[in-house]
């Protein structure tokens, strides 16, 4: 295991790079830390699989270095760099048993022959496979045979990470919760440094303990799934994070007054005078729908989500969404809505600001 530290890291897949628009990835500095869960979390196209396969050494960079406790391995091949590596869709060999799979990666290191049969009987306990060890892997469903993937993935103890790109796009939506929950208890079992890549929110943040969110080739937040709920640092991360996502309405803010149209809110805190595209950010469940209080809204439509309802309401021409218990009474004269203050949250050209005491971003 090893702990992997990027310096000035960026890549293009342009032949000459001049701008920033031309990189896949943007500059980065970062470390992530030995035997720690990691979850890269963004759309497609944001540049997570770019930054997984740099540091598996299936890119070279374009600038900057890799570093593998102190040791730099940009010019390392994968092999080199010790990596166990799960990709999207299964790769296994039909032609072998379920046993002889996992056994493969310790085999090919001439590892000892007891050692194996200890290490592949524990592996395959572990994601549920110990019966079928001795069948044949040709005729295996895709989420079974992603579970072999997930287990050579695993069954190496001596390796310096374990990457994960996308390793259950392919698996049925009621057998996610499974394989999810076994790979944090293969986590917890052996320590080893992971890194899994995903655009499916609920797959990081209850994989991770660190969940490292991108945007446009950039990393625009890094942090734990309840500070990326409770304290996005960028516009992006608000609403791409929840379901439904952050609310933004457009706002001029002057200390700790925000106005638009007239109709002011009170906030929490003083965040001066800011200047650009000034938005106030707020979950919609910490929104309220009350009768005359608060900020005049048209009411959209209500869906029935079960446990709650979701309410979508226009506020100064921008659509916002409302969470309430499954059991509030919608009336008719209820087109107000007020805002948690010690929720709010202003942002500035799509970044957080900090309170002026707090010393502004």
């Amino acid at each position: 295991m090893a702990s992997i530290t990027l310096e000035a890291l960026a890549h293009a897949y342009h032949p000459n790079p001049k701008s920033d628009d031309d990189f896949a990835l943007k500059e980065l500095n970062q470390t992530w830390e030995d035997g720690r869960a990691y979850a890269l979390l963004g759309p497609s196209g944001c540049g997570k699989t770019t930054l997984l396969n740099l540091m598996s050494g299936l890119l070279k960079p374009t600038r900057g270095r890799i570093l593998f406790d102190g040791k730099d391995v940009t010019a390392s091949s994968t092999a080199e760099r010790n990596i166990a590596q799960v990709f999207q869709f299964p790769v296994v060999y039909d032609t072998m048993t379920v046993g002889e799979n996992l056994a493969f990666p310790l085999r090919n290191r001439g590892m000892d022959s007891q050692y194996i049969s200890e290490r592949v009987a524990r592996v395959a306990e572990m994601i549920g496979l110990e019966v079928r060890v001795h069948q044949k892997a040709r005729g295996l469903t895709a989420d079974l045979k992603q579970k072999i993937s997930l287990g050579r993935g695993v069954v190496r103890d001596d390796v310096n990470a374990m990457l994960f790109d996308e390793p259950l796009t392919v698996i049925d939506p009621h057998l996610k919760w499974e394989l999810r929950t076994q790979l944090k208890s293969l986590h917890r079992e052996f320590g080893h440094t992971m890194i899994y890549v995903t655009h499916d929110q609920t797959e990081a943040l209850t994989f991770a303990e660190q969940v490292v969110v991108m945007h446009e080739g950039r990393v625009v937040q890094i942090g734990t799934p309840q500070e990326l709920f409770e304290r996005p640092s960028h516009a992006f991360v608000g609403y791409f994070i929840g379901s439904p996502g952050m609310n933004f309405v457009p706002m001029s803010v002057d200390g700790r007054i925000a106005q638009n149209g007239g109709r002011t809110i009170d906030l929490a805190a003083d965040y001066g005078n800011p200047q650009g595209n000034v938005l106030l950010g707020i979950r919609p469940e910490f929104v309220t729908l009350t009768k005359g209080d608060g900020l005049p809204v048209g009411i959209n439509r209500i869906q029935d989500a079960g446990r709650h309802k979701i309410i979508n309401a226009t506020l100064f021409d921008a659509e916002i969404n409302i969470v309430a218990d499954a059991g509030f009474a919608i009336e008719s004269d209820m087109t107000n809505v007020t805002f948690d203050p010690s929720k709010v949250g202003i942002f500035c050209d799509d970044w957080r600001l900090e309170s002026v005491k707090e010393g502004t971003r």
